[in-house]
């Protein structure tokens, strides 16, 4: 913004002013939520909206727009208030704060469409950022991105995983601010107000860390503007600020953090001190409409073309994994939108193949897994198309990113490679025995578990295009392709491999396991017993009424086979799909922390070979014999 700074400086002043008033007067209307923790950050907010960022209040969405993210979730009213002061809405909505009404929730969340990724739970939002600037790089655009973190926050180690990405990818498009208000919860911060720590830590990160004062309007524009600046590195400014500002009673006070000021005495008297401080300025100031819009148009990317099909012969032996690399490369040749990203085990999952083919959509996480999936989270909302991939157990400690994509709603396409037993020799901490668990808890994240290479390509094909997020399976050891290349799969769906008119159970697997109950299969009719046999690619959703129709054709006898723990896998999709039924499941699962061993030993081991499939369904048929003779008369 070209203004004068002797108008722009008294007129930002009551905009900060006017956001601390909005912040106060909704979080007391809900007698909830952080008045405090707005007040110390309405100054550089107000100089960023109003003075630095491009971007067009009544199209938030704007591909080339201005970028700016609140990781300090808890922030939200004066997220809230300033886009009702840039003229987004009414400023009468942020009396319906935390209402259950009302989108304005007390942590932001993407039901706003000025709002990117839901943040909230601490430390994400800069991940997302990183994502964010990005996509800025992918589509060839000069938008800027700008995240405001606090200073309790930065306690976090994912914030530390993103600083440590952003500058190897020399992010100068991303700015970041540290609200620097020295208290937290529950006790002063780690580092209070020694900016030097801070401006220490983030060099060494390799930002580039301008230190201020962040109320007052001359060095935070002066910072915005050296931000804009600087290039080959990230900025973070580092702003000391007091907690409650413009609240005298709660000024830099202990025990004020999350909460509202009291209607009556406490309301009053802050509001009196907040009104008291608006300063004169020119009645034809108004900012809101001197915003500079994006001037570029947003860009028109190549529609996508088909995938490729797979090109597989039946019975070629070709591990999950690997076919899963080829797929995400095809795909990226085909779309624009795709996009790869790994935690140093490419050679693993094989996304190398992505990186090969198409080195500038690739982005290199090294071991972060949190920043993997947080920056994925803001590509995806930035209208790329995601494929973070590493080993299923490292996902883990990407969780609670894994659960705010699914309150976020945006379509990252995670893929877990070595999971379960089957990995073999490297022992438990490698092998993943939990993760569809951790998926299929997220009400909508499409969980998929292909068994061989085309219904890996085909699956990761269906992912993509999926809305929300999707997670995929994939296995360590070689299986021979038992999909025809023209074979067609849906999300929900499954395959019935073996059928007959005498069938007494119905066993269900997905990945390695379906190739045992297929041997299982073959065992038992070397024998005279028929068996149907269900690979259940689709693990979330499940096909309800084909699982019921096997079981009503198997008499009642389901057998699940799984290469997970029993809790949240397999077993638990089938016995929630069919619980209104009165039928019930057996399941073969492991059910004790594994070991090492070679993998046909550990399946063996842990119950979930095909010799165990073989002694479950001769179990429940001898029951069902049992059963029927004592019923005669």
């Amino acid at each position: 913004m070209s203004l004068d700074r002797s108008s722009l400086i008294p007129a930002l002043k009551n905009v900060a002013t006017r956001l601390r008033i909005d912040s106060v007067k909704s979080t007391s209307e809900a007698a909830s939520g952080h008045p405090t923790s707005c007040c110390s950050a309405a100054d550089l907010v107000a100089a960023l909206f109003f003075a630095e960022m491009r971007f067009d209040p009544h199209d938030p969405r704007n591909a080339v727009s201005d970028r700016f993210v609140l990781s300090k979730g808890h922030a939200a009213p004066i997220l809230y208030a300033a886009w009702a002061e840039a003229g987004a809405f009414d400023r009468a909505e942020l009396l319906k704060l935390r209402r259950i009404d009302s989108d304005l929730e007390g942590h932001p969340t993407p039901r706003l469409p000025f709002v990117d990724v839901a943040t909230g739970s601490l430390g994400q939002g800069i991940c997302a950022a990183v994502g964010i600037a990005l996509n800025a790089r992918r589509i060839g655009s000069d938008y800027r991105t700008y995240v405001l973190i606090g200073d309790g926050e930065s306690a976090e180690g994912s914030v530390w995983e993103a600083a440590d990405v952003a500058a190897t990818d020399r992010l100068d498009n991303l700015c970041g601010i540290t609200d620097v208000n020295g208290l937290g919860q529950s006790r002063p911060t780690m580092w209070q107000h020694d900016m030097d720590a801070f401006a220490r830590r983030w060099r060494a990160f390799g930002w580039h860390a301008v230190v201020i004062d962040g109320h007052d309007l001359d060095q935070v524009l002066d910072a915005y503007e050296e931000a804009r600046r600087t290039k080959g590195q990230p900025t973070m400014i580092l702003a000391r600020t007091i907690k409650g500002k413009g609240v005298s009673f709660a000024e830099g006070k202990d025990g004020w953090h999350g909460r509202a000021f009291k209607k009556g005495d406490e309301l009053d008297r802050a509001l009196a001190e907040l009104e008291k401080q608006l300063v004169p300025a020119s009645s034809s100031m108004n900012l809101a409409q001197q915003i500079p819009r994006p001037a570029a148009k947003p860009p028109r990317e190549a529609p996508p073309k088909p995938m490729a099909a797979p090109s597989y012969k039946l019975g070629e032996q070709v591990a999950t994994r690997e076919a899963y690399g080829t797929a995400i490369a095809k795909l990226g040749e085909a779309d624009s939108r795709v996009v790869a990203l790994d935690a140093d085990v490419k050679n693993s999952t094989f996304s190398d193949k992505f990186e090969k083919a198409l080195p500038d959509r690739f982005y290199e996480n090294f071991i972060a897994e949190q920043i993997m999936i947080g920056a994925s989270m803001g590509l995806a909302a930035r209208g790329a198309i995601p494929f973070p991939s590493t080993f299923a157990c490292f996902l883990s400690r990407a969780a609670d990113f894994i659960r705010m994509a699914a309150i976020s709603n945006v379509g990252i396409k995670m893929a877990g490679s070595h999971a379960g037993v089957s990995i073999g020799e490297d022992g438990p901490s490698q092998m993943a025995l939990e993760d569809l668990a951790m998926c299929r808890t997220q009400p909508n994240i499409t969980v998929l578990y292909p068994c061989d290479a085309v219904s890996t390509e085909r699956l990761v094909g269906l992912a993509a295009y999926r809305p929300g997020p999707a997670y995929i399976r994939t296995s360590r050891p070689k299986t021979p392709v038992i999909y025809s290349t023209d074979e067609v799969f849906t999300v929900g769906g499954l395959k019935i491999l073996r059928e007959s008119a005498n069938d007494v159970a119905t066993v269900i697997g997905a990945g390695v396991t379906v190739f045992e109950a297929l041997k299982a299969h073959d065992q038992l009719k070397a024998s005279g017993t028929s068996i149907r046999v269900i690979d259940l690619y689709s693990v979330a959703p499940v096909d309800r009424s084909a699982l019921v129709t096997a079981a009503r054709a198997t008499e009642g006898c389901l057998i699940t086979v799984e290469d997970h723990y029993a809790a949240g896998g397999i077993g638990d999709a089938v016995a929630e799909a069919i619980a209104d039924t009165g039928l019930t499941v057996h399941r073969l699962a492991v059910r004790e922390i594994p070991r090492s061993g070679k993998p046909d030993e550990l399946l063996d081991r842990y119950g979930i070979s095909a010799g165990h499939i073989v002694e479950a369904v001769r179990a429940m048929k001898g029951r069902k014999a049992v059963g029927a003779t004592a019923d005669r008369p």
